[in-house]
């Protein structure tokens, strides 16, 4: 079974930024994606970015421009560095992670928070 470890999250002033990361361990499986989504209040899980193992990227068009996704193949570790953050950027971020086997798996999500 894959767990995984979120960290990161927080309060932010517009305009400000914040860095995320997430952990995957215990996967028997090459992790072939790893990506963000977000879940604003009263909206739906809506995706943020993803990135496969040969590093090749995905963004919202909401984010691209601000956001950058990266990875630790060696880690199985995936960052997002969230930039020029805006209120509109409020939600609880989730990490997600798909394997080899097809298997999809989620974290248990981390609150960041825009406001002044």
């Amino acid at each position: 079974q894959v767990q995984l470890v979120e960290s990161g999250g927080g309060l932010v002033q517009p305009g400000g930024s914040l860095s995320l990361s997430c952990a995957a361990s215990g996967s028997r499986f090459i992790i072939y994606v790893m990506g963000w989504y977000r879940q604003a209040p009263g909206k739906q899980r809506e995706l943020v970015a993803t990135i496969s193992n040969s590093e090749s990227t995905n963004y919202a068009d909401s984010v691209k421009g601000r956001f950058t996704i990266s990875r630790d193949n060696a880690k199985n570790t995936v960052y997002l560095q969230m930039n020029s953050l805006e209120p509109e950027d409020t939600a609880v971020y989730y990490c997600n992670a798909r394997d080899a086997s097809g298997a999809l798996y989620w974290g248990q999500g981390t609150l960041v928070t825009v406001s002044s």
